[in-house]
């Protein structure tokens, strides 16, 4: 699920602003999955600018409180959700840990960098969602721990089925800033996109593996 509707076309309508998402229909990018797509993602653009990274902080922090309640600690994804997790974690008056996106191959083979105790709840802050992989990946870490993992929040999804999918295996509910049917919508409304790139734009959510070849 997405924040509400005003909050969610104002996330988009930032990322496009920045740049921190980019939309090319007709000269696609290529993931380094080797899919083709029209939508490159770095929500990492978003530190840059203070007025937008303190108004995303703030809708983190709303979002945590309304859908989940207050945790006991706040959990990074690495690279994306750290430098966000710790500034929604400073907001709130919270204890900070990430994770790694595998364990360290010497010392203490950390997959969680920070205190967590077992039976602490948690909230994940994730940048961006595509499959839901390396995400997961953070929540099997944390409930290895022995956390009470209450769910993530993200900045931004691209709202593929095999997602939501994951996470409803995994039973681990996932709330983000904005996605991306508000995003093509924001970005139709700002005449970023017409309506013949709309039609591109929306064939690939239905089959992203497949679009451009």
């Amino acid at each position: 699920m997405k924040l509400n509707d005003e909050s969610a076309l104002k996330v988009a309508e930032f990322l496009l602003q920045i740049k921190a998402i980019k939309l090319q229909p007709n000269k696609p990018f290529t993931w380094a999955s080797g899919w083709k797509s029209p939508i490159y993602c770095d929500n990492r653009v978003t530190l840059s600018y203070p007025k937008i990274r303190t108004y995303i902080r703030q809708q983190f922090v709303n979002v945590i409180n309304d859908q989940f309640g207050k945790p006991d600690v706040i959990a990074g994804v690495a690279t994306g959700g750290i430098a966000h997790g710790a500034l929604v974690a400073e907001e709130m008056g919270l204890p900070f840990v990430y994770i790694r996106s595998e364990a360290k191959k010497h010392g203490l083979t950390n997959m969680i960098e920070g205190v967590v105790e077992k039976g602490q709840s948690v909230i994940i802050i994730e940048d961006l969602i595509s499959t839901g992989g390396s995400s997961l990946k953070a929540l099997d870490a944390l409930r290895i721990a022995g956390c009470d993992v209450k769910g993530m929040a993200a900045i931004f999804t691209y709202g593929f089925k095999a997602a939501t999918d994951n996470f409803k295996k995994e039973k681990c509910k996932l709330v983000t800033l904005s996605d991306y049917e508000t995003l093509i919508k924001q970005a139709l409304k700002s005449n970023y996109i017409t309506e013949k790139d709309l039609k591109s734009l929306k064939e690939w959510r239905e089959e992203p593996s497949e679009w451009g070849r």
